[in-house]
């Protein structure tokens, strides 16, 4: 029905990583595409077999240590604390969290959107050790300090000898969240398809819609606030730390906005948990440790991408 070019552009766009690849080729020659022969199947399953897919609950953990970081933020801008003690222990060391305080926020609108969002990222904390059990990590030491000093003057937004505090003003507040709201879009759909159990699809998936309504709103206060310039900074700045592959886009001109990212088929983008680790450890490098996670993230994926 179609050739295989057309087949291997639609993996090239639908696809963001080895894995999905895999698996999309393989779905591609059971559902009768016909192109895909029973020796490249072979090959792809062989491939597969040899690089294990991480299990759920390890896909759960990485997910679970970005939420500890994003609850840690908001809850500190918001009501100037974080996390309850009983929202932190678990498997792996235990960390303290650096930096962060109330933002003295001037907008009703923003503190609202911000408190809102705040109480949305600590219910996925306490949704994801709830549904981990046991086998939840613990909140790993976070950076929430020097690391953003660090990712405002990698991006130029600031100076060298500089510093960047993300609770200074509301408009740091939502430069600060731009960098984190987007990657985790594309964190969760990336990990998507390797999730196995159908009831974690569904919960990752639930927690994916929300990061997306959470990124479109701080993409459109900074758009309204013509921050149009520091948003696009901070686009290219993760972009190359993320592989050669455009994974980032800003929220447009002020000509032409652009609040929903996405491919040319209108859908979301992914990153790999290394390259989503690329970004919070704040290196184009391999690397276990860095920027917003100083100890690195708990659990076994905890490693950026060479």
């Amino acid at each position: 029905m179609f050739g295989q070019k057309t087949v291997v552009d639609m993996i090239e766009r639908s696809a963001e990583n080895d894995t999905d690849r895999r698996r999309f080729l393989k779905v591609a020659g059971l559902t009768g595409l016909g192109t895909v022969g029973a020796g490249a199947l072979s090959s792809i399953d062989s491939a597969a077999a040899a690089a294990a897919a991480p299990s759920d609950s390890a896909i759960l953990n990485f997910a679970l240590n970005l939420e500890y970081l994003e609850a840690e933020f908001y809850s500190q801008a918001v009501f100037g604390r974080g996390l309850d003690a009983s929202l932190t222990t678990g498997r792996g060391d235990r960390g303290k969290v650096i930096g962060g305080r109330q933002v003295n926020f001037k907008s009703r609108t923003i503190r609202q959107y911000a408190r809102e969002i705040t109480l949305d990222e600590i219910d996925h904390v306490k949704y994801l050790r709830a549904g981990l059990g046991s086998a939840k990590v613990s909140r790993p030491k976070i950076d929430i300090k020097n690391s953003f000093t660090a990712a405002a003057q990698a991006a130029g937004l600031i100076g060298p000898k500089q510093e960047f505090d993300p609770y200074a003003n509301e408009n740091n507040f939502l430069l600060a969240a731009y960098i984190f709201e987007d990657v985790g879009v594309t964190a969760y759909k990336g990990s998507a398809a390797l999730i196995t159990n159908k009831t974690f699809v569904e919960a990752a998936a639930g927690i994916l819609a929300v990061e997306a309504y959470h990124a479109a709103t701080i993409r459109t206060s900074l758009y309204e606030r013509g921050l149009q310039g520091p948003a696009r900074k901070i686009s290219n700045a993760r972009d190359t730390l993320d592989g050669k592959r455009q994974r980032d886009q800003g929220i447009g001109t002020k000509k032409k906005a652009n609040i929903v990212p996405t491919n040319k088929n209108g859908l979301a983008r992914s990153r790999s948990a290394e390259w989503v680790l690329n970004i919070v450890y704040l290196t184009d490098q391999k690397a276990t440790r860095g920027g917003f996670f100083p100890a690195g993230v708990n659990g076994p994926i905890n490693t950026s991408h060479a």
